[in-house]
């Protein structure tokens, strides 16, 4: 097995967006009607057998290799927890204009109500947003909100009461916010972020007043807004919830090279880290991984393969399996990458 370069993976939503994904693949004709794409994907779009499924250089699925060959593919360890399943899903999101405010099950209202393995906990790398000033994007409810009034501002589409209990966090390049499933929220215009989320397609719309979408009728999972709004965190969101959830400064590793871009909570769910080598190779265990080249050009090199280097360049999204082996990367590289959920000790 070798690490492949990915072609993209574009997804039509409700909302603009896509231009800055094309600037940073170095598209030629840029579009605003594909605000994602689906990085190494296992997950098809909700209400769709196989929109959003990652489709390999042979033309087979990525699912399907990986369903043949787990162990391969994901690792042993990795595949006695989760099976077939990378229990990850990567994006790259440019918000061409302020999604509108949504929230995600978690698993337990997902099995429950949905009859779905997973919910959706998803985390924000910040790449870029449209101007110098900082972006902005809406996390958690300031003060607690009671279920009459939650239903009744989404009943009547009341925005800016809705968009105005929300707490707004400005956010710079570099940051990174982990948002639970539940915590209402929404991204701000202009900003390119790569997302690791759970491998779900499931939202709540609380918000699609000049949207694109039937929110009525599309926005509710399928089991209308009375069950649907049970989902919400409607708890407050105060200062110390907001600094846990989010890294603007994250502690280094031991390996100044590599720094941890999400707290903890994050690792039952997905990791992520920033790898800018420094002048020095910076090693990497055999793992499942997406990378995603934010900025420069290098390589990816096989331990076992020394001849086998996968030339990088800005916007590269590369597809790492477990059976690669041990890796390194190397060059003026700024990359991101994305790992499933972190297994504890006997798991």
């Amino acid at each position: 097995m070798r690490p492949l370069r990915l072609a993209p993976n574009r997804l039509r939503r409700f909302y603009r967006g896509g231009a800055a994904i094309d600037e940073l693949r170095g598209i030629d004709d840029p579009q605003d009607d594909a605000p994602e794409d689906w990085v190494g994907s296992t997950t098809a779009a909700f209400g769709s057998e196989v929109e959003g499924l990652t489709r390999l250089p042979s033309g087979r699925l990525l699912r399907d290799e990986v369903a043949a060959d787990p162990d391969g593919w994901l690792g042993p360890a990795h595949a006695a927890a989760h099976g077939a399943d990378p229990a990850l899903l990567v994006k790259l999101l440019h918000a061409g204009e302020r999604l509108p405010v949504h929230c995600h099950p978690d698993d337990a209202f997902a099995g429950a109500e949905l009859h779905r393995a997973r919910g959706k906990t998803e985390a924000w790398v910040i790449v870029e947003t449209a101007a110098a000033d900082p972006g902005e994007v809406f996390l958690g409810f300031r003060d607690a909100v009671d279920p009459a009034t939650l239903e009744g501002w989404v009943e009547r589409q009341e925005v800016e009461r809705l968009l105005g209990a929300l707490n707004r966090v400005p956010v710079l390049p570099g940051d990174a916010l982990l948002v639970p499933a539940g915590v209402p929220h929404a991204i701000g215009a202009g900003i390119l972020l790569v997302e690791l989320q759970q491998p779900s397609d499931l939202s709540v719309l609380l918000e699609w007043k000049g949207f694109a979408v039937d929110g009525e009728a599309d926005g509710h999972v399928g089991i209308g807004f009375e069950r649907a709004l049970r989902c919400v965190d409607r708890s407050a969101w105060d200062g110390a919830r907001l600094a846990a959830a989010r890294t603007a400064g994250p502690a280094r590793s031991d390996d100044p090279a590599v720094v941890r871009l999400l707290p903890a909570a994050a690792d039952q769910f997905f990791a992520a880290d920033r790898i800018r080598p420094t002048g020095v190779a910076v090693e990497l265990e055999p793992a499942f991984s997406i990378l995603v080249v934010i900025e420069g050009a290098g390589s990816l090199d096989l331990a076992r393969d020394p001849d086998g280097a996968l030339r990088l360049m800005k916007g590269d999204t590369v597809l790492v399996p477990h059976g690669a082996g041990a890796t390194s990367l190397s060059g003026p590289l700024d990359v991101i990458r994305c790992l499933p959920p972190r297994l504890t000790p006997g798991s």
